[in-house]
């Protein structure tokens, strides 16, 4: 009995995990699921259901793809109940291929409360979280992580850095999804009185050349001398070989002697901050009731796949390798060949150019050799 007690202790955790939302736009009917917004007019760009160039299967690689360049992109799907993520852990999960070779453009999710007007959801509407990629020329290749607390949208200080190539890369948060522990403002005062911030060494320019310290290294040899030959004018003057100094010992260092009034690295002063106050529960939200799209995106043609929001991690990997992991391994090989076949057609139309340029040549230095020939002829008859 006991050990089954433990056995059921164990597994309790596991009963409770919620998978709060998850979409592979399977079929048309995610168009049900997802509302487009209309918030931009002109601007807001259509999304199409694709799989794109390059895919493992035609059918189930199938996201939601940006269709239009320089244009708004802003789509939502509501949950089927709003969700509280206290006490649990928050896990956001997504796929993305840039297959357009994106220059400018982000590839990020917005967790939304149960409240947003999916219709005019753009890029400031209220939003609990945001994650995913920004991509901007060669200076901003990173993953957005922020939090929006009592009002605030808070960006992680952690550099996460981001690839940019035209494959499918998976993006999930890790386990619990919460701001920093402390929010201090740190004021730091520069105080260099007394001796805190000396030197830890003084140097004493004390001149100590014994024994071949401070010598040269090399000095004129004194069995060289002057050639019979050796004109001043032309070679310029004349000075002795150099030979090795057997004394020298190398290049002189004054000597490092202990400073007694070290007393350590300054290090500023902290005082508190009376702003701060402790929230045991900065990570919490109450109700999570949606998830969308809001990108601007230069260059369109990225592709969104397989969307899970829950509160257990392995049941977030668990999805991945049945849908990320067969994806990408069977893209890779289709991108390969396409690009294989690609670089044939292009040697192939390089040679057919460059075979056709020297036909040219030759039939224009033909035609002129014609044109030569006759007006020599005419020549001749006219003589």
């Amino acid at each position: 009995m006991i050990k089954w007690f433990f056995v059921l202790a164990a597994l309790l955790p596991f009963a409770f995990c919620e998978v709060y939302f998850k979409e592979e736009f399977l079929d048309e009917s995610w168009r049900d699921r997802w509302v487009e917004s209309t918030y931009k007019g002109a601007d807001q760009g259509k999304w199409d259901w694709s799989a794109g160039k390059f895919y493992n299967d035609a059918q189930k690689d199938r996201g939601i793809k940006t269709t239009q360049d320089a244009k708004f992109y802003d789509i939502s799907a509501k949950f089927d109940k709003p969700f509280s993520n206290q006490g649990k852990p928050l896990v956001i999960q997504f796929q993305v291929k840039h297959e357009q070779n994106i220059d400018c453009g982000g590839g990020y999710v917005k967790l939304l409360g149960s409240d947003i007007d999916q219709k005019n959801f753009h890029g400031d509407s209220p939003y609990k979280i945001m994650f995913g990629p920004d991509i901007c020329g060669p200076g901003t290749k990173k993953v957005h992580v922020i939090f929006n607390y009592k009002g605030k949208n808070l960006l992680t200080k952690k550099e996460i850095r981001c690839k940019d190539d035209e494959l499918s890369h998976l993006r999930r948060t890790r386990g619990r999804l919460g701001l920093p522990a402390t929010q201090e403002d740190q004021r730091s005062g520069r105080q260099e009185a007394g001796r805190l911030g000396r030197a830890r060494e003084n140097r004493r320019p004390e001149r100590q050349e014994a024994g071949g310290l401070g010598q040269a290294q090399d000095h004129p040899g004194s069995q060289g001398q002057e050639a019979d030959d050796w004109d001043d004018e032309m070679d310029g003057e004349w000075e002795p070989p150099m030979i090795d100094n057997p004394d020298y010992k190398g290049e002189w260092k004054p000597k490092q002697i202990d400073n007694p009034a070290y007393k350590g690295k300054w290090i500023h002063p902290e005082i508190d901050n009376p702003d701060y106050s402790p929230d045991p529960e900065l990570y919490k939200y109450t109700d999570i009731g949606a998830i969308g799209f809001d990108l601007w995106q230069v260059k369109s043609g990225s592709i969104f796949d397989n969307v899970f929001v829950g509160d257990d991690p392995a049941e977030a990997r668990a999805f991945a390798d049945e849908t990320f992991k067969k994806t990408v391994e069977g893209e890779k090989k289709m991108k390969e060949k396409q690009d294989e076949e690609d670089r044939k057609k292009a040697e192939e139309e390089e040679k057919k150019r460059k075979e056709e340029e020297e036909a040219k040549k030759k039939s224009e230095g033909g035609e002129a050799k014609k044109e030569d020939d006759s007006k020599a002829g005419d020549t001749k008859d006219e003589l």
